[in-house]
């Protein structure tokens, strides 16, 4: 990505005003009213922020402006702005048929006005798949997944969500802390799965910081994604991630904790208030993703019990490494029993931060649950 090219940076959850137009005058967009000079910059989606979407208004003559169209179209997707059609002319759609989808699935006109939250969370959605859209190529870097685990029972779909993930090379790093390899839910876990594997065994008694440090050395990818065995991640988390941080040039990114499965309780809510596409000190600590080489510079993961992940990224934040907060829906934090969990806050924390509350499980439709 070149420098100025238009980027997630500053998306805004919740806009301010109503959708304006993306229309051509001869040779040159008309964005919100204002000509702009091809090709599109990352100054140019600033002004555009506060904006629900634009409405796409087709040239009357296809021909002289065919580029056009196309790479402004493609420029302001990439920047997460929410585009869409009432209908999609043919030459569009020849041009690029995943594109001409993605404009009609989505409008202002669509969404449910009274439930304001779920308005602004399928608008988002709709952002994200436009963003992969106009960014995404596969990740040719190869990626280590560093993953521990003690609770055996958690596996089977913990690898079933790694073993799914796309356009991307990976090979999985799995510390087993305190249960074995012959148990029976941890050889039905591991059998069949498609990626490259390695297991190390360590005992209750070992540090979990310790054994994260020990799995984590012996990784061979250039990049090192950290997982949680409780919780759920979409088909396209790694690809996101490494797409994060390519546009934002940063040496760690992560997304925000957004959506919380309440266990206990059967209820989802959301945070809102951890701001994504953004420069922060703090990520989720279950999607850190850092190069190899990154890692080893600040100094990789403390033998600690707990607060691993917050450890790292303080002390990475304090040798200067750039720290980005990407989007959250494709990631849902599950909280349980506390005595289960590395963490010792109560469900009513969580609770009381919530933005908004649905019963039952309910993930953004960028997870793609069943």
């Amino acid at each position: 990505m070149a420098e100025g090219d238009p980027a997630p940076l500053g998306y805004v959850r919740t806009p301010a005003a109503a959708p304006a137009d993306l229309a051509f005058d001869g040779g040159r967009p008309v964005v919100a009213g204002e000509v702009v000079e091809p090709p599109l910059t990352s100054a140019d989606v600033v002004r555009l922020r506060p904006y629900e979407g634009l409405r796409v208004r087709w040239p009357a003559d296809r021909h002289a402006v065919l580029d056009t169209v196309l790479d402004t179209m493609l420029r302001l997707a990439a920047a997460g702005v929410p585009l869409y059609a009432d209908e999609v002319p043919a030459w569009v759609k020849e041009a690029d048929a995943e594109l001409s989808g993605l404009l009609t699935s989505w409008g202002p006109s669509l969404a449910d006005p009274s439930v304001r939250s779920v308005r602004d969370l399928r608008r988002e959605e709709h952002s994200v798949r436009l963003r992969r859209h106009a960014s995404r190529r596969p990740v040719a870097r190869s990626v280590s997944v560093v993953m521990c685990s003690k609770r055996s029972y958690l596996l089977a779909g913990a690898l079933e969500q790694i073993a799914r993930q796309r356009h991307v090379d990976v090979e999985l790093l799995l510390g087993l802390h305190g249960v074995t390899a012959s148990h029976p839910e941890v050889r039905a876990a591991l059998a069949g799965f498609p990626r490259p594997l390695t297991v190390v065994e360590a005992d209750a008694a070992t540090p979990f910081g310790e054994v994260l440090r020990d799995v984590t050395a012996r990784a061979s990818g250039d990049d090192l994604a950290k997982w949680d065995d409780d919780d759920w991640y979409s088909p396209e988390h790694i690809a996101d991630m490494a797409l994060a941080r390519e546009y934002s040039g940063a040496d760690i990114v992560g997304t925000a904790a957004e959506f919380f499965y309440l266990e206990p309780l059967d209820l989802t809510v959301r945070r809102t208030d951890y701001t994504s596409e953004v420069f922060s000190d703090h990520v989720a600590g279950g999607t850190i993703f850092v190069s190899r080489e990154r890692y080893q510079d600040v100094g990789g993961f403390e033998g600690v019990v707990r607060g691993v992940d917050s450890t790292f990224l303080k002390n990475a934040h304090a040798a200067g490494a750039r720290i980005y907060r990407s989007q959250g829906l494709g990631y849902v934090l599950r909280r349980s029993l506390a005595e289960d969990h590395t963490w010792r806050l109560p469900l009513a924390h969580f609770l009381r931060v919530a933005t908004n509350q649905w019963r039952g499980f309910r993930p953004s439709r960028i997870l793609e649950a069943s």
